[in-house]
């Protein structure tokens, strides 16, 4: 399976005329928050391929207005084709934005997936907002990450995790990729493919 990893900034590649070529052969698109609404309703049109997303920190507004076109997962366990994605959004709380949550509230967050999780033997990807616990070399209490992220990958062992929140240029020790354990985790802000 093919997939469109994107999340935090709309590519440049993607938003323009050739966007329908660079689509072909996409069979999913994972959006991992924080994209303009009008971004991915954009890309609704000239893809057959689902749109699934999380939220954001900044992802206030999709709230009362979500992207028409895109499934949210956030807080579900989603299957699509056999591939079963567990969506958690948002990012550690930092301030009284939209979103953010204490670790204590990922966690329950979380824990509430749980007998789902089990009922269907495990899940093969953990989309989220933001990283695992030191995963990203960040000390700023928004982009620590969750430790509840960690934990999940320790128990179920999905193949991928694919997160955003942490850009690419915010400094020379982010990744885009790397492995924890039997994960694979991709960074994916702006856009990455990804095969699974």
């Amino acid at each position: 399976m093919k997939i469109l990893a994107i999340s935090d900034v709309p590519s440049k590649l993607l938003w323009d005329e050739s966007v329908r070529k660079r689509l072909e052969g996409i069979d999913l698109i994972l959006s991992c928050g924080d994209l303009p609404k009008k971004y991915l309703e954009y890309l609704t049109n000239f893809t057959t391929a689902p749109i699934l997303y999380v939220h954001g920190n900044h992802d206030g507004r999709y709230e009362e207005d979500p992207p028409l076109g895109c499934i949210c997962i956030d807080g579900m366990l989603y299957e699509h084709q056999g591939v079963r994605i567990v969506g958690l959004g948002g990012s550690m709380r930092y301030n009284g934005g939209p979103f953010q949550y204490t670790e204590g509230q990922m966690r329950r967050r979380a824990m509430r997936l749980a007998p789902r999780i089990c009922f269907k033997g495990g899940f093969d990807i953990l989309l989220t907002h933001s990283p695992g616990r030191d995963m990203v070399p960040c000390t700023d209490l928004a982009h620590t990450g969750f430790q509840t992220f960690n934990q999940m990958l320790d128990k179920y062992r999905p193949a991928l995790f694919l997160h955003g929140h942490t850009h690419m240029n915010y400094g020379r020790g982010i990744r885009r990729e790397q492995r924890y354990g039997d994960t694979r985790v991709v960074n994916s802000y702006e856009r990455c493919l990804v095969e699974l």
